[in-house]
């Protein structure tokens, strides 16, 4: 069974998962901004309209440029209680499970919702006996918790380190 697909121990009832659709483009780009809202703050001579026109032209691109690498991907959104708090964007390949992106807005964050969710793609990748990847930026405050769970930094790309995770010898 593929993570996010069935029922999880780690999970509360209340998470759930959709495939991400057009009309979820608005969340979505509010998710993004509220990830480089401290970071977009911190150029003091924008005005609010223009750090949003920034956020929204960085989401903008993001997207199209996940959408156009990871055609095979699975985009989901992840619900509490049937809203929207966060995506989990995962590309199965032969060779490996990418970890393109986990996100969630700052009122889902701090429950263990995070860790719950990359514990039980670990459980697959592990099972499937398949390494798991991710870009992470060294800044990145999530950096710490990949580190807890076994991810190492095997290439340094600047101001992202791509970690990656190992299953255990079956």
């Amino acid at each position: 069974m593929r993570a996010f697909q069935g029922a999880s121990a780690r999970l509360p009832a209340v998470i759930g998962f959709r495939p991400i659709t057009d009309s979820d483009l608005p969340f979505l780009s509010r998710l993004y901004a509220s990830t480089r809202a401290e970071e977009v703050a911190q150029v003091s001579d924008w005005t609010a309209e223009q750090q949003q026109q920034f956020l929204q032209m960085q989401f903008d691109a993001q997207h199209k440029f996940y959408q156009e690498q990871f055609k095979q991907a699975e985009y989901l959104v992840i619900e509490q209680h049937k809203q929207p708090v966060g995506r989990i964007y995962t590309d199965r390949r032969d060779d490996e499970i990418r970890l393109i992106d986990i996100a969630l807005l700052p009122e889902a964050q701090g429950q263990g919702l995070g860790e719950a969710l990359l514990e039980d793609l670990l459980e697959e990748a592990q099972s499937t006996n398949l390494p798991v990847k991710i870009h992470v930026e060294k800044n990145n405050p999530a950096m710490r918790l990949y580190i807890r769970l076994g991810f190492r930094q095997i290439e340094d790309q600047g101001v992202y380190d791509l970690m990656e995770w190992v299953p255990a010898d079956s």
